[in-house]
Protein backbone atom coordinates (compact mmCIF):
# COMPACT_ATOMS: atom_id res chain seq x y z
CA UNK A 1 0.00 0.00 0.00
CA UNK A 2 1.33 3.42 -0.97
CA UNK A 3 0.38 6.13 1.53
CA UNK A 4 0.74 9.92 1.48
CA UNK A 5 1.01 11.65 4.87
CA UNK A 6 0.29 15.35 5.22
CA UNK A 7 2.26 16.79 8.09
CA UNK A 8 4.60 13.92 7.34
CA UNK A 9 7.58 15.46 9.14
CA UNK A 10 5.55 16.39 12.24
CA UNK A 11 5.31 14.39 15.44
CA UNK A 12 2.61 11.84 14.57
CA UNK A 13 3.30 11.87 10.82
CA UNK A 14 6.99 11.11 11.31
CA UNK A 15 6.31 8.17 13.62
CA UNK A 16 3.70 6.80 11.21
CA UNK A 17 6.08 7.13 8.23
CA UNK A 18 8.67 5.03 10.06
CA UNK A 19 6.19 2.15 10.24
CA UNK A 20 5.14 2.15 6.58
CA UNK A 21 7.04 0.80 3.58
CA UNK A 22 5.89 3.06 0.74
CA UNK A 23 5.35 6.63 1.91
CA UNK A 24 5.08 10.12 0.44
CA UNK A 25 5.70 12.72 3.16
CA UNK A 26 3.85 15.96 2.43
CA UNK A 27 4.99 18.97 4.45
CA UNK A 28 6.19 22.53 4.12
CA UNK A 29 9.67 21.30 5.00
CA UNK A 30 9.48 18.97 2.02
CA UNK A 31 8.44 21.89 -0.21
CA UNK A 32 4.77 20.87 -0.48
CA UNK A 33 2.11 23.30 0.72
CA UNK A 34 -1.52 22.45 1.47
CA UNK A 35 -2.49 25.57 -0.50
CA UNK A 36 -1.41 24.03 -3.84
CA UNK A 37 -4.03 21.53 -5.02
CA UNK A 38 -2.11 20.58 -8.16
CA UNK A 39 1.09 19.87 -6.22
CA UNK A 40 -0.89 17.81 -3.71
CA UNK A 41 -2.56 15.82 -6.50
CA UNK A 42 0.86 15.11 -8.00
CA UNK A 43 2.15 13.96 -4.60
CA UNK A 44 -0.93 11.75 -4.11
CA UNK A 45 -0.58 10.12 -7.55
CA UNK A 46 -0.65 6.31 -7.33
CA UNK A 47 -1.31 6.51 -3.57
CA UNK A 48 -3.94 4.17 -2.17
CA UNK A 49 -4.62 6.34 0.86
CA UNK A 50 -3.87 9.68 2.48
CA UNK A 51 -3.33 10.19 6.20
CA UNK A 52 -4.10 13.83 6.93
CA UNK A 53 -2.03 14.76 10.00
CA UNK A 54 -1.23 18.38 9.13
CA UNK A 55 -2.31 20.95 11.68
CA UNK A 56 -1.21 23.83 13.89
CA UNK A 57 -1.90 24.68 17.53
CA UNK A 58 -1.34 28.44 17.16
CA UNK A 59 -1.72 31.00 14.40
CA UNK A 60 1.35 32.77 13.00
CA UNK A 61 1.01 35.21 10.10
CA UNK A 62 -0.89 33.63 7.22
CA UNK A 63 -0.82 30.22 8.92
CA UNK A 64 -4.28 30.56 10.45
CA UNK A 65 -6.62 27.84 11.66
CA UNK A 66 -8.97 28.58 8.77
CA UNK A 67 -6.21 28.41 6.18
CA UNK A 68 -4.45 25.30 7.51
CA UNK A 69 -7.26 23.24 9.00
CA UNK A 70 -10.23 24.19 6.84
CA UNK A 71 -8.89 25.31 3.45
CA UNK A 72 -5.99 22.87 3.75
CA UNK A 73 -8.39 19.97 4.30
CA UNK A 74 -10.60 21.16 1.45
CA UNK A 75 -7.53 21.08 -0.81
CA UNK A 76 -6.49 17.65 0.43
CA UNK A 77 -9.95 16.28 -0.40
CA UNK A 78 -9.90 17.85 -3.89
CA UNK A 79 -6.39 16.58 -4.58
CA UNK A 80 -7.36 13.10 -3.38
CA UNK A 81 -10.28 13.09 -5.82
CA UNK A 82 -8.03 14.18 -8.68
CA UNK A 83 -5.48 11.50 -7.83
CA UNK A 84 -8.05 8.73 -7.41
CA UNK A 85 -7.22 8.12 -3.73
CA UNK A 86 -9.56 5.52 -2.24
CA UNK A 87 -9.29 6.28 1.50
CA UNK A 88 -8.55 9.23 3.78
CA UNK A 89 -7.60 8.89 7.43
CA UNK A 90 -7.72 12.20 9.30
CA UNK A 91 -6.16 13.00 12.66
CA UNK A 92 -8.41 15.42 14.53
CA UNK A 93 -8.78 16.43 18.19
CA UNK A 94 -10.82 14.53 20.78
CA UNK A 95 -13.05 17.52 21.63
CA UNK A 96 -13.19 19.30 18.26
CA UNK A 97 -16.72 20.65 17.89
CA UNK A 98 -18.67 23.65 16.57
CA UNK A 99 -19.74 26.83 18.34
CA UNK A 100 -17.48 26.47 21.38
CA UNK A 101 -15.53 29.74 21.15
CA UNK A 102 -12.17 28.19 20.24
CA UNK A 103 -10.81 28.74 16.73
CA UNK A 104 -8.75 25.58 17.03
CA UNK A 105 -11.62 23.31 18.06
CA UNK A 106 -14.08 24.82 15.58
CA UNK A 107 -11.70 24.68 12.60
CA UNK A 108 -10.83 21.06 13.34
CA UNK A 109 -14.56 20.28 13.37
CA UNK A 110 -15.04 22.06 10.04
CA UNK A 111 -12.22 19.93 8.65
CA UNK A 112 -13.92 16.77 9.94
CA UNK A 113 -17.15 17.78 8.21
CA UNK A 114 -15.30 18.26 4.91
CA UNK A 115 -13.94 14.72 5.19
CA UNK A 116 -17.40 13.34 6.01
CA UNK A 117 -18.91 15.08 2.98
CA UNK A 118 -16.08 14.05 0.63
CA UNK A 119 -17.65 10.88 -0.71
CA UNK A 120 -14.31 9.13 -0.11
CA UNK A 121 -14.05 6.24 2.32
CA UNK A 122 -12.61 7.65 5.51
CA UNK A 123 -11.80 7.29 9.18
CA UNK A 124 -11.64 10.37 11.40
CA UNK A 125 -9.46 9.73 14.44
CA UNK A 126 -10.36 12.18 17.21
CA UNK A 127 -7.20 11.88 19.26
CA UNK A 128 -6.51 12.86 22.82
CA UNK A 129 -3.10 13.66 24.33
CA UNK A 130 -0.48 11.76 22.29
CA UNK A 131 3.02 11.54 23.77
CA UNK A 132 6.40 10.14 22.75
CA UNK A 133 9.81 11.23 21.50
CA UNK A 134 9.46 14.68 19.92
CA UNK A 135 6.02 15.46 21.37
CA UNK A 136 4.88 18.69 23.01
CA UNK A 137 3.63 17.35 26.33
CA UNK A 138 6.59 15.44 27.78
CA UNK A 139 9.09 17.66 25.95
CA UNK A 140 7.74 20.96 27.27
CA UNK A 141 6.96 19.79 30.79
CA UNK A 142 10.46 18.30 31.13
CA UNK A 143 12.23 21.42 29.90
CA UNK A 144 10.03 23.60 32.10
CA UNK A 145 10.70 21.66 35.32
CA UNK A 146 14.41 21.65 34.51
CA UNK A 147 14.28 25.44 34.12
CA UNK A 148 11.83 26.65 36.76
CA UNK A 149 11.54 25.86 40.49
CA UNK A 150 7.74 26.32 40.41
CA UNK A 151 5.25 24.85 37.96
CA UNK A 152 1.60 25.86 37.62
CA UNK A 153 -1.22 23.35 37.24
CA UNK A 154 -4.52 24.21 35.57
CA UNK A 155 -7.39 25.24 37.80
CA UNK A 156 -8.38 24.30 41.33
CA UNK A 157 -10.54 21.34 40.23
CA UNK A 158 -8.49 18.53 38.79
CA UNK A 159 -9.15 17.63 35.17
CA UNK A 160 -8.18 14.28 33.71
CA UNK A 161 -6.45 12.98 30.61
CA UNK A 162 -5.91 9.59 29.00
CA UNK A 163 -2.41 9.91 27.50
CA UNK A 164 -1.83 7.89 24.33
CA UNK A 165 1.65 6.52 23.52
CA UNK A 166 2.52 7.45 19.95
CA UNK A 167 3.12 3.75 19.22
CA UNK A 168 -0.51 3.02 20.06
CA UNK A 169 -1.69 5.99 18.00
CA UNK A 170 0.24 4.68 15.00
CA UNK A 171 -1.25 1.19 15.49
CA UNK A 172 -4.74 2.71 15.29
CA UNK A 173 -3.89 4.77 12.19
CA UNK A 174 -2.53 1.68 10.43
CA UNK A 175 -5.68 -0.26 11.35
CA UNK A 176 -7.73 2.60 9.85
CA UNK A 177 -5.63 2.49 6.68
CA UNK A 178 -6.23 -1.23 6.40
CA UNK A 179 -10.00 -0.85 6.82
CA UNK A 180 -10.09 -2.69 10.16
CA UNK A 181 -12.08 0.03 11.95
CA UNK A 182 -15.80 -0.09 11.09
CA UNK A 183 -16.82 3.32 12.46
CA UNK A 184 -16.15 6.41 10.31
CA UNK A 185 -15.30 8.50 13.40
CA UNK A 186 -13.53 7.16 16.48
CA UNK A 187 -12.09 8.50 19.75
CA UNK A 188 -8.43 7.71 20.44
CA UNK A 189 -7.62 7.65 24.17
CA UNK A 190 -5.06 5.86 26.30
CA UNK A 191 -5.73 3.02 28.70
CA UNK A 192 -4.91 5.05 31.86
CA UNK A 193 -7.07 7.94 33.05
CA UNK A 194 -5.14 10.21 35.41
CA UNK A 195 -5.40 13.78 36.61
CA UNK A 196 -3.37 16.35 34.73
CA UNK A 197 -1.56 17.17 37.96
CA UNK A 198 -0.49 13.54 38.38
CA UNK A 199 0.70 13.43 34.75
CA UNK A 200 2.88 16.49 35.38
CA UNK A 201 4.27 15.03 38.59
CA UNK A 202 5.15 11.72 36.93
CA UNK A 203 6.99 13.48 34.13
CA UNK A 204 8.87 15.69 36.59
CA UNK A 205 9.83 12.71 38.77
CA UNK A 206 11.13 10.69 35.82
CA UNK A 207 13.06 13.76 34.68
CA UNK A 208 14.69 13.91 38.13
CA UNK A 209 13.02 17.12 39.28
CA UNK A 210 10.64 17.95 42.12
CA UNK A 211 9.38 21.51 41.56
CA UNK A 212 6.67 23.09 43.66
CA UNK A 213 3.34 22.60 41.89
CA UNK A 214 0.90 25.47 42.34
CA UNK A 215 -2.73 25.38 41.13
CA UNK A 216 -3.51 28.45 39.03
CA UNK A 217 -6.83 29.87 37.79
CA UNK A 218 -7.65 28.94 34.21
CA UNK A 219 -7.43 32.58 33.12
CA UNK A 220 -3.76 32.72 34.15
CA UNK A 221 -2.96 29.69 31.97
CA UNK A 222 -4.74 31.36 29.05
CA UNK A 223 -2.75 34.54 29.70
CA UNK A 224 0.43 32.47 29.75
CA UNK A 225 -0.63 31.05 26.39
CA UNK A 226 -0.90 34.57 24.94
CA UNK A 227 2.51 35.48 26.36
CA UNK A 228 4.40 32.37 25.26
CA UNK A 229 2.85 32.39 21.78
CA UNK A 230 4.30 35.88 21.30
CA UNK A 231 7.67 35.24 22.92
CA UNK A 232 8.67 31.61 22.28
CA UNK A 233 9.58 29.78 19.06
CA UNK A 234 7.51 26.85 20.29
CA UNK A 235 5.28 28.13 23.11
CA UNK A 236 5.36 26.51 26.52
CA UNK A 237 1.57 26.40 26.20
CA UNK A 238 -0.52 27.72 23.32
CA UNK A 239 -3.96 29.25 23.88
CA UNK A 240 -5.61 26.27 22.22
CA UNK A 241 -3.70 23.94 24.53
CA UNK A 242 -4.76 26.00 27.55
CA UNK A 243 -8.38 25.43 26.49
CA UNK A 244 -7.71 21.70 26.17
CA UNK A 245 -6.18 21.52 29.64
CA UNK A 246 -9.02 23.54 31.17
CA UNK A 247 -11.58 21.05 29.79
CA UNK A 248 -9.61 17.86 30.35
CA UNK A 249 -8.67 15.38 27.64
CA UNK A 250 -10.42 12.16 28.60
CA UNK A 251 -13.85 12.28 26.94
CA UNK A 252 -14.76 12.89 23.30
CA UNK A 253 -17.14 15.69 22.48
CA UNK A 254 -19.38 15.06 20.66
CA UNK A 255 -19.44 11.36 21.47
CA UNK A 256 -17.45 9.02 19.28
CA UNK A 257 -16.83 5.31 19.94
CA UNK A 258 -13.41 3.92 20.71
CA UNK A 259 -11.77 1.50 18.25
CA UNK A 260 -12.50 -2.23 18.54
CA UNK A 261 -10.95 -3.76 21.67
CA UNK A 262 -8.17 -5.57 19.80
CA UNK A 263 -7.07 -2.26 18.22
CA UNK A 264 -7.54 0.36 20.97
CA UNK A 265 -4.49 1.56 22.97
CA UNK A 266 -3.26 -0.78 25.70
CA UNK A 267 0.20 0.51 26.70
CA UNK A 268 0.26 2.25 30.11
CA UNK A 269 1.48 5.77 30.88
CA UNK A 270 4.47 4.44 32.82
CA UNK A 271 7.98 5.52 33.71
CA UNK A 272 9.63 3.59 30.88
CA UNK A 273 7.56 5.30 28.17
CA UNK A 274 7.94 8.70 29.78
CA UNK A 275 11.71 8.17 30.01
CA UNK A 276 11.87 7.23 26.32
CA UNK A 277 10.21 10.55 25.45
CA UNK A 278 12.42 12.80 27.60
CA UNK A 279 14.24 15.51 25.63
CA UNK A 280 17.73 16.83 26.22
CA UNK A 281 18.34 20.16 27.93
CA UNK A 282 16.07 22.87 29.24
CA UNK A 283 14.56 26.14 28.01
CA UNK A 284 17.12 28.83 27.14
CA UNK A 285 17.64 31.96 25.03
CA UNK A 286 17.39 30.00 21.77
CA UNK A 287 13.74 29.27 22.60
CA UNK A 288 12.87 32.98 22.44
CA UNK A 289 11.63 34.44 19.16
CA UNK A 290 13.37 37.77 19.71
CA UNK A 291 16.75 36.05 20.17
CA UNK A 292 16.31 34.09 16.94
CA UNK A 293 15.26 37.28 15.16
CA UNK A 294 18.24 39.25 16.48
CA UNK A 295 20.69 36.56 15.43
CA UNK A 296 19.23 36.54 11.90
CA UNK A 297 19.55 40.34 11.77
CA UNK A 298 23.18 40.20 12.88
CA UNK A 299 23.98 37.43 10.42
CA UNK A 300 22.48 39.48 7.58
Amino acid sequence: MKVAITGGTGFVGRHLAERLDDVVQVSRRAGLDLADVDALATAFARCDAVVHCAGINREIGDQTFQRVHVQGTRNVVEAARLAGVKRIVMVSFLRARPNCGSGYHESKWEAEELIRASGIEHTIVKSGMIYGAGDHMVDHVTKAVRTLPVFGTVGFRERTARPVPVEDAVDVLIAALEGRIPDPTIALMGVDEITLGEALRRIARVAGRRPAFVPLPVWTIKALGHLTEWTMVVPLVARAQARMLAEGVSEPLPFAPEPPEDIRPARPFDDARIRAALPEGRFGPDDLRIVRWWRRVRAA
